[in-house]
């Protein structure tokens, strides 16, 4: 068991020195991901002037660019840039054998790269967000109550588990058709439309709103927003983070199937 251990550590800790090996470059393209909140913020104002009305679905405008950040902050979490077409290149390429050959688990392997990757992203961003954050403070009603931001915390934690599974088991896929991109492409249109980045999820109409009601993307940046500004309250709350850690579950057991399956049916030649 201690043995055990110790090969997953080593591996986190290899991921994380391979994580900084271009850290000047990593911390570019991090602050660069801030450019676009000033653009959204005059967005935003020039759609309730233009709008002529104080609210819209429930939000005022200092309501949206609040939203709008903290979605940043949950897609932080949730977002698994490269993961599932990195599963589909090592399909294809060959390079997935040595996870059937080496006591290594693919899914463990590729959790503590991504975990690796996160840690990095965070210490980075960490402080440009606490920046961020502060000069914008004006656009929050204030912070939650204590029960209320650890349910938010919560959330954040298990988007990140329903992100990464569910890009886990889009990257499964790769076993039987080996060409993913066109897949790969229409998924980030659904999770970058219907996951609420865009804009809240209530100003959908109907059955668009229903819809989203049953799928996942929610969980991955709609929800831990609307948990902080408090849209989500009461059972509605614990039935969401219920559901939220039921899809992640789901994706847990689907991605580990179709690993599984896939491994059977893969073959592999040459050195």
């Amino acid at each position: 068991m201690l043995a055990h251990l110790q090969t997953w550590w080593t591996i986190l800790r290899i991921c994380l020195e391979e994580r900084l090996v271009y850290r000047g470059d990593f911390a570019l393209g991090t602050l660069m991901r801030f450019l676009p909140i000033v653009t959204q913020i005059f967005l935003w104002t020039a759609v309730f002037a233009a709008a002529g009305s104080g609210r819209i679905e429930g939000y005022n405008v200092n309501d949206i660019v609040a939203y709008y950040l903290l979605t940043m902050l949950a897609r932080a979490f949730s977002s698994m840039p490269g993961l599932a077409s990195g599963i589909g290149r090592q399909v294809r390429e060959g390079e997935i054998k040595k996870f059937l050959i080496q006591p290594i688990d693919l899914v463990g392997f590729l959790l503590l790269a991504r975990i690796a990757h996160k840690l990095v992203y965070y210490a980075v961003a960490a402080a440009p967000f606490a920046l961020v954050f502060y000069l914008c403070r004006g656009y929050f009603p204030g912070w939650p109550e204590p029960e209320v931001f650890a349910a938010f915390l919560l959330s954040l934690v298990l988007a990140f588990a329903v992100g990464f599974f569910l890009e886990c088991t889009m990257g499964m896929i790769s076993f039987w058709f080996l060409e993913v991109s066109s897949l790969l492409f229409v998924y980030m249109l659904f999770t970058f439309f219907f996951s609420g980045h865009m804009f809240p999820l209530e100003i959908l109409p109907e059955p668009w709103r229903t819809f989203v009601d049953f799928m996942p993307f929610k969980y991955l940046a709609y929800f831990p927003s609307a948990v902080f500004l408090g849209k989500v309250e009461g059972e509605a709350l614990t039935h969401g983070l219920l559901i939220e850690a039921g899809w992640a579950v789901f994706f847990i057991f689907t991605c580990r199937v179709l690993m599984h399956r896939g491994f059977r049916r893969y073959s592999g030649f040459g050195g």
